[in-house]
């Protein structure tokens, strides 16, 4: 008995130290075959006199973390039961994608799934309670990935035509259509990971009752649109933590020199944490507006369908929590920038 225990420790120890080797036998060719398509690329789409088709190569070391980087959170948010497998096929797309446009992108990335996924397993137990569909550990499939980052897929991709790869500093004058896209990319995951923040910690944390937002009348728990002084705080903080992370990577990224001759960057924090506030609200409103909540008196909770033994509290049944998070995040990906370009100091 001990030695398969023995065994099984060791094959396991093996295949941890297997997997980096074969991520890299695998990454290095396919960046190195993409490093050589984009210069081959550069020059067919180059005209003889321009000048500037080197700055439109991709160098291969930004190939090679574009493809690792996302491979390895996919495969962590796999072991941690944080992703199913669809949802760690369309995330692996996506994080190729704000990878390979902006550094600054993936940290935006990589704070909400990190963030949120710890938000999510936060007081499990209790949440197990007041939630007909919970999930141990989140589980996110490709429908929730989707809804959360098919907006800031699209964003980066148009940042990766427009702009090509690289990072920059926001400077609405000098460099408009890059800093629409890069804030529209923050208004996202900060809206996301602030409704996320709400939802799965405001409802753990505090001892009152949410009260629903469109009336002000106490709801239970778990119900869509219910709101909480604590769930509204942690709604900007959530977006608050995403604003500096893509802070950070500006400062980490970009030389002093440069930044010296921009506007300041500071104000990222600011609408990070607007937009995660803001986002917090329009999930909320369009929860308990379009979304169906009821009090099932047998399972003690509250669902989002109505059959006999469940009695209404708000709503209607005409749109689900995707399509609710699809639309905050649309929304905050393109209401962000355009306040940032209003306010911008």
């Amino acid at each position: 008995m001990v030695s398969n225990e023995k065994t099984k420790s060791e094959s396991k120890s093996d295949v941890n130290i297997m997997l980096p080797i074969m991520i890299s036998a695998v990454a290095l060719p396919v960046s190195l075959f993409m490093w050589i398509g984009s210069m081959a690329w550069s020059f067919l789409i180059s005209s003889p006199e321009a000048s500037n088709s080197e700055d439109m190569v991709i160098p291969p070391t930004r190939w090679f973390t574009s493809i690792v980087t996302p491979l390895v959170v996919t495969l962590w948010g796999l072991k941690r039961k944080s992703l199913n497998r669809s949802g760690a096929a369309l995330g692996l797309i996506i994080g190729f994608v704000l990878t390979l446009s902006n550094y600054a992108f993936l940290a935006c990335l990589f704070t909400f799934f990190f963030t949120s996924s710890k938000a999510t397993k936060f007081r499990s137990e209790s949440k197990r309670k007041f939630e007909e569909d919970f999930k141990e550990g989140g589980q996110r499939n490709w429908i929730q990935v989707l809804c959360n980052g098919g907006m800031a897929m699209q964003l980066g991709i148009l940042y990766l035509i427009d702009a090509g790869c690289g990072e920059r500093p926001i400077d609405f004058v000098k460099d408009y259509r890059a800093s629409w896209l890069g804030v529209g990319i923050l208004g996202v995951f900060s809206a996301c990971n602030g409704d996320t923040w709400a939802s799965e910690l405001g409802s753990v944390i505090g001892s009152s009752e949410p009260v629903l937002i469109t009336s002000g009348k106490r709801v239970p728990r778990g119900t869509n649109g219910g709101v909480t002084p604590w769930g509204i705080f942690l709604s900007f903080l959530g977006g608050l933590v995403v604003g500096i992370s893509y802070y950070l990577s500006v400062l980490y990224a970009i030389d002093a020199a440069t930044l010296a001759i921009c506007p300041p960057q500071w104000p990222l924090l600011v609408f990070g944490g607007l937009a995660g506030f803001f986002g917090s609200l329009l999930d909320s409103v369009l929860g308990a507006t379009l979304q169906f909540s009821g009090y099932d008196k047998e399972k003690g909770c509250v669902v989002e369908r109505n059959r006999k033994g469940v009695k209404h509290i708000s709503g209607i049944r005409l749109l689900d929590n995707h399509s609710i998070n699809l639309v905050s995040s649309v929304a905050l990906g393109l209401l962000t920038p355009k306040l940032a370009y209003a306010l911008w100091p």
